[in-house]
């Protein structure tokens, strides 16, 4: 009778699966037991990537419940697009991406329509005119970085998974942890088993 049950060992808790080499403009998608107060379940834009150099990230869905207009000077008050937690390094900088490279000069390409910086006096002026933002930019504090060959390491021992380039519109979707179960839902049946880990492993 015990043949017949499922091994656990090999489904359910395994989490030991291929991934690829990690490029500019990809995600990087936590391992489900990764506790870590910034990185649980997080999803993570790569901003500069070179093999065994330095690494940037920006994490993308994890909300401080700060806005614009509470936190920055310059942004109307009224203005309420929300800033999001990039990662535990440099929290008193501002970050943004964004698909505005006509409207925000000076911005550098990390990926296909995807942005990164530009002119500050612009991004203020754009959005205290109330143009639209929704689906075109998103602003972090803080970010995520690695030492020259340490996330080359992580992502050996599965500490994160390289998901393909998104497109933008996910990227910009204002939500937090389904973020991060629809990038798992997104990498094919290979990565199903992440989906049914448990919040707490001493649940088991």
């Amino acid at each position: 009778m015990d043949n017949d049950l499922p091994n656990l060992d090999s489904s359910l808790f395994r989490i030991s699966i291929p991934t690829g080499k990690p490029q500019c403009g990809d995600l990087l998608v936590a391992e489900p037991f990764l506790r870590e107060e910034y990185f649980n379940h997080a999803v993570i834009a790569l901003i500069d990537y070179e093999e065994s150099k330095s690494v940037m990230g920006l994490v993308l869905n994890k909300p401080t419940g700060y806005t614009l207009g509470q936190a920055i000077e310059g942004i109307d008050d009224n203005v309420n697009i929300p800033i999001y937690c990039g990662g535990p390094l440099s929290c008193d900088r501002l970050f943004y991406l964004h698909s505005l490279p006509r409207q925000i000069s000076g911005s550098r390409r990390i990926g296909p329509g995807l942005y990164i910086g530009g002119d500050f006096e612009q991004i203020k002026s754009y959005v205290n005119m109330g143009l639209e933002t929704e689906g075109l930019i998103r602003f972090f504090v803080g970010y995520s970085g690695w030492d020259p060959n340490q996330l080359e390491d992580e992502i050996k021992r599965h500490v994160w998974a390289v998901a393909p380039k998104p497109l933008n519109k996910e990227i910009f979707r204002e939500d937090s942890d389904s973020f991060w179960y629809r990038t798992v839902r997104s990498m094919g049946d290979a990565y199903r088993n992440w989906l049914y880990h448990p919040v707490n492993p001493q649940y088991n």
